[in-house]
């Protein structure tokens, strides 16, 4: 392989899909797609439907089976970095094996939460594949939110803080009172304390399952947690983001 692209594709929306993207993709010769198990081929099928919107000529799809890792470890970052490592591994192996460009498509924006980027520094550190790289930006799952509650992320001066579900359990740092939260597989607003807790949230952004709930945190927890274990258990897998304002 001579080139990768690594192109964010948005959050579910084929729409979303930004010219940039549709370019990049169609001058790649074989797509990367990580598997996740049975119950999130959707995941699958709405990248291969991405490709069927967007694309003008032939292509090629090479699966990778994403390796398992325990997801309540007691050493996170040590059990992430073998998790990449073994990652890397599989991905130097798909790599060598395709000549020209290849691709991987990114759910959202590869800056935000998601590990390709890191994952394609590490196969290029061992030494063993060569090839150039470039990265197209998506539309993340924190804009899709913002535009589907039709709000602004911030207030007038003030910073947005970032973060997630594990990081939020241990709360926000001080003065911090706008605050959107990923990858939160606890439901951990139920611990954020106050009655004046305002919360936007949605899960499946920008697909045709999108869910939003927004109101009063004491109001609508219930409701959130409630939601959100029905469509976890229905399709056996969830993507879902919010904001939380104090």
């Amino acid at each position: 392989m001579r080139e990768l692209l690594v192109i964010g594709i948005g959050a579910g929306d084929p729409d979303q899909v930004t010219v940039q993207a549709i370019k990049a993709m169609n001058r790649a010769e074989v797509f990367f797609v990580i598997g996740k198990g049975a119950e999130k081929q959707d995941l699958v099928d709405l990248r291969t439907g991405i490709l069927d919107e967007h694309m003008r000529g032939p292509y090629r799809i090479v699966d990778i089976v994403d390796p398992p890792r325990d997801r309540t470890p007691s050493d996170y970052e040590g059990v992430v970095d073998d998790w990449h490592d073994r990652r890397a591994a599989i991905f130097e192996e798909r790599f060598g094996a395709v000549d020209g460009v290849g691709a991987i498509l990114v759910w959202g924006d590869p800056s935000l939460y998601d590990s390709t980027l890191r994952i394609v520094e590490r196969v290029l550190s061992r030494g063993i594949e060569t090839f150039e790289y470039s990265v197209i930006p998506g539309v993340t799952s924190v804009q899709s939110l913002a535009a589907q509650h039709r709000i602004v992320l911030n207030r007038i001066g003030e910073p947005v803080h970032i973060t997630t579900g594990r990081r939020l359990r241990d709360g926000l740092p001080e003065g911090v009172r706008d605050a959107v939260v990923m990858l939160d597989a606890d439901c951990s607003f139920t611990e954020v304390p106050g009655d004046d807790v305002q919360i936007w949230w949605g899960a499946y952004l920008g697909t045709e399952d999108e869910v939003l709930i927004s109101g009063n945190l004491r109001e609508v927890e219930a409701e959130i947690v409630r939601v959100r274990a029905e469509l976890r258990e229905r399709k056996g897998w969830i993507m879902d983001t919010y904001l939380l304002r104090s």
